[in-house]
């Protein structure tokens, strides 16, 4: 079958000789690209999927969160906490709105900072074709790399196509997260290859799933969701909990899984701005003919009230209940530990935690430090933003940083 060549070679023509190389057309290879090309650089961006953007196509529910107005250092997990703050503070959620806005794309405000297109997560992959087709920025869609090589003016692509060389490289490749999108450690390897120590990968913003046995105790809770706080040590966070035939998954979850290792407890708050335990007791002066299920039921879903009370093994009346029966049931709403047995794995995490070493790359630039000309970005490196928009805003702003610079 004959490759179809995508329109942005067709419009600035395929060269076998380009000042930057970037490998990975999403969110932080695209931006890349738009900022070299408008440097004046000329640039081939290379990906072996068959359309650009495919993460942002699905994320956000289809409408793409594409930034968090309150995207800060503090927002991002790396070995390195300050090497994220030089890209985030030159690109900011500011200069992305003010992208959006130039192309005439409605968004919203969701919850917590998150905004979102009003129409499509296509919309935004649109924009990036734009202002790669204005900055010059040529584009080779199913393209498998086959090597890379560093050469005396700078680095030399091996494709399937044939070799493509440039003065800079910049790997914009993505982690392991999401594999049947055509995510693979290619980024790490390659890191590798040049001498750039990768940390300890694993699967970030991902449900967290439960051991046969307690998993069987709470299989009846499957798709109930309750406001929560879950909490691991000193972290905590307040959205969204979801019980799944499979463990514990929504928003709360997904962020505190970023924290979470093998053999550690959460705790789980539910309904956390509701003081049970006193509802609870004036549920007892008020009626207390009626059972604690059905005082527990009129704060919490049904399903939800009835395994607390079954769990706790009260029964009777709220009337013939001493005080502390009603501290206690609350409390098994709201101090509710549980020792997650796994995730669920890169097949549905969001990001990667880890990768390419902080310590290896020049944080103004993205550059590594002992390779001239070679670029690390977005999920690849060893920084994870929560969920909310926040690793979009550090691909748009770690690209930018090296599209400055390659």
């Amino acid at each position: 079958m004959e490759k179809k060549t995508p329109d942005l070679i067709k419009e600035t023509g395929l060269q076998r000789k380009s000042d930057v190389i970037v490998i990975g057309a999403g969110a932080a290879g695209m931006m890349a690209a738009i900022r070299a090309g408008k440097r004046g650089r000329s640039v081939l961006v290379l990906d072996h999927a068959r359309a650009p953007g495919e993460k942002i196509r699905i994320s956000g529910g289809g409408r793409c969160n594409f930034t968090n107005i309150h995207a800060g250092p503090k927002n991002f997990l790396s070995a390195n906490p300050h090497f994220c703050k030089s890209a985030l503070a030159r690109f900011t959620p500011a200069d992305f709105i003010a992208m959006v806005e130039r192309h005439r794309i409605a968004w919203h405000e969701k919850t917590l900072g998150q905004l979102f297109c009003d129409d499509s997560a296509k919309d935004i992959i649109r924009m990036l074709l734009d202002e790669m087709r204005a900055a010059g920025a040529a584009l080779d869609l199913t393209t498998e790399i086959t090597g890379v090589e560093r050469t005396d003016a700078g680095f030399r692509v091996s494709t399937g196509q044939g070799a493509y060389e440039a003065s800079s490289l910049i790997v914009a490749t993505g982690g392991k997260s999401i594999p049947k999108m055509g995510a693979t450690g290619f980024a790490y390897r390659l890191a590798e290859q040049f001498g750039l120590a990768v940390l300890e990968t694993r699967p970030a913003l991902v449900p967290l799933t439960l051991d046969p046995g307690l998993l069987a105790s709470i299989g009846p809770l499957a798709g109930i969701s309750a406001p929560a706080e879950i909490r691991h040590g000193k972290t905590a966070f307040r959205e969204a909990l979801l019980f799944t035939h499979r463990g514990l998954s929504g928003p709360a979850i997904l962020q505190i899984s970023s924290y979470w290792r093998e053999g550690d407890e959460i705790v789980l708050a539910i309904e956390p701005d509701i003081d049970i335990a006193a509802q609870l007791k004036a549920a007892k002066q008020l009626n207390g003919r009626q059972s604690a299920q059905t005082a527990l039921g009129e704060i919490l879903p049904k399903r939800l009230a009835q395994f607390l009370v079954e769990r706790e093994k009260i029964s009777g009346n709220m009337a013939d209940l001493p005080d502390k029966a009603l501290l206690r049931l609350a409390a098994s709403a709201q101090n509710f530990a549980v020792k997650p047995s796994g995730s669920e794995g890169y097949r549905t995490a969001e990001v990667t935690l880890g990768g390419v070493d902080t310590a290896a790359l020049d944080s103004r630039s993205m550059e590594a430090k002992a390779v001239p000309g070679l670029y690390f970005i977005g999920e690849c490196v060893d920084v994870t933003g929560w969920l909310g928009g926040y690793n979009f805003q550090w691909a748009w702003a770690s690209g930018f940083a090296a599209g400055e610079y390659a």
